[in-house]
């Protein structure tokens, strides 16, 4: 009995003590060189596959064990600790955007691709790569230093920017092939670098972080005449206007915005072909976003009342067919509690801010939704830039400081071992 309690407070003890500050140089230099090869190589959603072979190269040369082509193009590594115990999944997303990267950046990507039928350029425009990157350093560390109880499982998962159409992928499939099984994981860690948050900082939020999202498809049918004749036609562009400015009047008028946030906009809309020509129909795609569940379904409702009854005022008809791309990402209280602990153990007190919730979409969700998960956003703002100045994500100009990266990865190592032991 004497042995064995002085072996559980030696265990105690030596977890306790376990930090993330002994990271070398030499594997910071490597997570940053992983990072710019990958940047020059994007690939989109589902067609992650240089970057899969990439990342399976080097879970394997450090024994780890992989499962590669889940949801796709995914890839799984297992590393086990020394003692059983808990399993912790660490999850770093890899696709890339169609966006033509413009800054000066040496490795700055010039590949090219096709995206819903057009030619477009391919750029990691939401910093996908540096979380590869990071978490492939994660992983090296962990395999050098696996004195831990447990099981550590690295999901690197393709299409988090959402698959293409007519295809399944993401997060969703992930964990509808069994990627939260076998062992079970019990928790799982997530990141995302920011582009406006400082080097050296993350930001956290409890229970809602990021907005559950919707995909929507609005189809217009009007009646087709000559552009000198109006009176001839049911101009369907006219209609997408006028629905158009009835969506906003739901967040404006029926939206509870000092409850929570919320988002309707339109990000393509097409019709016609030529300048003398009122078409027949319209298409218009969009995005709502929201972090109550509540607004989220009057929200839907609303669309689906607004938008036939506008179009009919005007003589035509439309519909409006909306799908679920992201729930909302909702961080456990209590882990994050935990974690927040150990961030600030890696990183310093005062580098671990709370932050309010954010429209942007996730779907890590579709983790959180099976298991307790705990989210956070890195800082990657580029030294000499102010938070206004930064580049926004999802742009051509997306730039985001490679010096930031060591602190993903000092995060990640301690929120890992933390857990674990």
């Amino acid at each position: 009995m004497k042995n064995s309690i002085l072996y559980l407070v030696a265990f105690l003890l030596l977890g306790a003590g376990l930090t993330a500050q002994k990271i070398s140089s030499q594997l910071e230099n490597k997570v940053i060189q992983w990072r710019q090869e990958i940047h020059q190589n994007p690939e989109l959603s589902n067609r992650e596959f240089k970057t899969a072979e990439k990342i399976a190269a080097h879970l394997r040369s450090l024994g780890i064990d992989v499962q590669t082509g889940i949801a796709h193009t995914g890839v799984v590594g297992l590393l086990k600790g020394k003692r059983p115990g808990k399993t912790l999944a660490l999850r770093a997303d890899m696709d890339a955007l169609p966006v033509s990267e413009q800054n000066d950046l040496p490795y700055r990507s010039k590949v090219k691709a096709t995206f819903s039928g057009q030619e477009t350029g391919v750029m990691h425009a939401c910093g996908h790569d540096t979380h590869v990157a990071i978490l492939m350093g994660v992983a090296e560390y962990l395999a050098q230093n696996n004195d831990f109880a447990g099981a550590v499982k690295f999901i690197f998962q393709p299409a988090e920017e959402g698959p293409p159409q007519g295809e399944k992928g993401g997060a969703r499939l992930m964990v509808e092939e069994g990627v939260l099984e076998n062992p079970k994981v019990d928790a799982i860690y997530g990141l995302h670098i920011n582009s406006a948050t400082t080097v050296g900082q993350v930001k956290y939020k409890s229970k809602g972080i990021m907005a559950a999202a919707q995909r929507f498809v609005i189809e217009v049918q009007g009646k087709q005449a000559h552009g000198s004749e109006p009176w001839m036609a049911v101009d369907p562009i006219l209609i997408s206007a006028k629905i158009i400015d009835g969506l906003q009047t739901i967040i404006s008028r029926n939206s509870k915005l000092t409850k929570e946030g919320a988002v309707i906009s339109v990000g393509s809309i097409h019709s016609g072909i030529r300048f003398n020509i009122i078409p027949k129909s319209a298409r218009m795609v969009g995005t709502v976003r929201t972090l109550d569940e509540d607004m989220k379904q009057l929200i839907l409702r609303r669309m689906n009342e607004l938008v036939p009854q506008i179009a009919a005022a005007y003589g035509g008809s439309a519909t409006v067919n909306i799908s679920e791309t992201a729930a909302l990402t909702y961080n456990d209280p209590a882990l994050t509690q935990t974690a927040v602990k150990s961030l600030k153990k890696a990183l310093g007190e005062d580098q671990v801010v709370e932050m309010r919730a954010v429209t942007g979409a996730e779907d890590f969700s579709a983790f959180q939704e099976k298991v307790p998960g705990f989210y956070f956003y890195l800082g990657g703002l580029i030294q000499g830039n102010t938070p206004e100045e930064a580049p926004s994500h999802h742009t051509p100009e997306f730039l985001v400081d490679d010096a930031g990266l060591i602190y993903g990865v000092k995060a990640m190592v301690q929120l890992s071992l933390d857990f674990l032991n």
